[in-house]
């Protein structure tokens, strides 16, 4: 590597020096839901135009489905219909389900707040049974063994929906929030899968312990780092909020910090080499 390769380090520790522990926290919180919000109505303006455009244009089969393990087959009207039915939510949620993050929304519009959030956790359910019926009963999966992280998520996916569910009916506030968040972050499992992956391919210059059939080493720790780990940091940062201005908090505010730099490059690697040249073959072909 060139350059000074202690500046990261420097500049990470004069950030800490100037604001508190939680001051930090919160600015890097925050810097990851901007990372967060770009790559998510990028998918949203992806999956719209390459899947949900051209049924809603009565042209199906001009859809492109060259990136997936298993896409439209001709005849197969249940099977294509579960696909739809899984990818025009994924749409609609990569759009709206991010706004549920945003405080300023749910202090000013509460009533938008509450439906939005009815709207993802409905589409969430969705897109779980939709994503489990495809992985197991049409076949959408390399193999049975890279398969098994991505189901777990999807059956964790009611479970997260049915407790931010009940906490918001009890009033329990608190609750309904850590859970929502979950919710949020299980729902864009996938998404999240497709980022760390292709951070990992940049930082490591291609694949590494990956392979054709998804179950080498990084694809096996992947397949489950892409919600259990988004999940534990959570956590960790609900915790560190309660736990005042300390070497704690610095030592999540470091993970967070790290979350989003691995989140930024998952973002401009999937933007740059499977989003944006399969749009752009799309508008030639128009």
């Amino acid at each position: 590597m060139n350059g000074n390769t202690t500046a990261p380090l420097h500049n990470t520790l004069a950030f800490f020096r100037l604001s508190s522990p939680q001051q930090s926290l919160n600015t890097l919180v925050k810097s990851w839901f901007v990372v967060a919000l770009v790559g998510q109505w990028f998918f949203a303006v992806y999956v719209f135009l390459i899947s949900v455009l051209p049924v809603i244009s009565g042209k199906p089969m001009s859809a492109d489905f060259s990136h997936m393990i298993t896409g439209l087959i001709v005849g197969d009207h249940k099977g294509n219909f579960i696909l739809f039915a899984h990818l025009i939510p994924a749409a609609i949620l990569s759009f709206c389900g991010v706004l549920q993050l945003v405080p300023h929304i749910k202090l000013r519009y509460p009533a938008f707040h509450r439906w939005n959030g009815r709207l993802f956790l409905l589409l969430g359910l969705i897109g779980a049974l939709t994503g489990l019926y495809l992985t197991w009963i049409r076949g959408s999966r390399f193999s049975d063994i890279g398969a098994v992280g991505v189901t777990i998520n999807g059956l964790l996916i009611p479970i997260a929906v049915y407790l931010a569910w009940r906490y918001a009916r009890k009033g329990r506030v608190d609750a309904h929030k850590r859970w929502a968040v979950h919710s949020f972050m299980l729902v864009n499992g996938v998404w999240t899968l497709r980022l760390y992956m292709m951070g990992w391919f940049i930082i490591n210059q291609g694949p590494n312990g990956n392979n054709n059939t998804f179950d080498g080493p990084a694809d096996m720790f992947f397949s489950f780092a892409c919600y259990l780990l988004p999940m534990l940091i959570v956590e960790l940062v609900f915790w560190a909020r309660k736990q005042g201005n300390t070497l704690r908090v610095v030592g999540v505010s470091i993970m967070m910090g790290l979350g989003t730099a691995v989140t930024a490059i998952g973002v401009i690697g999937a933007a740059a080499f499977m989003w944006l040249p399969r749009i752009q073959v799309l508008l030639v072909n128009a």
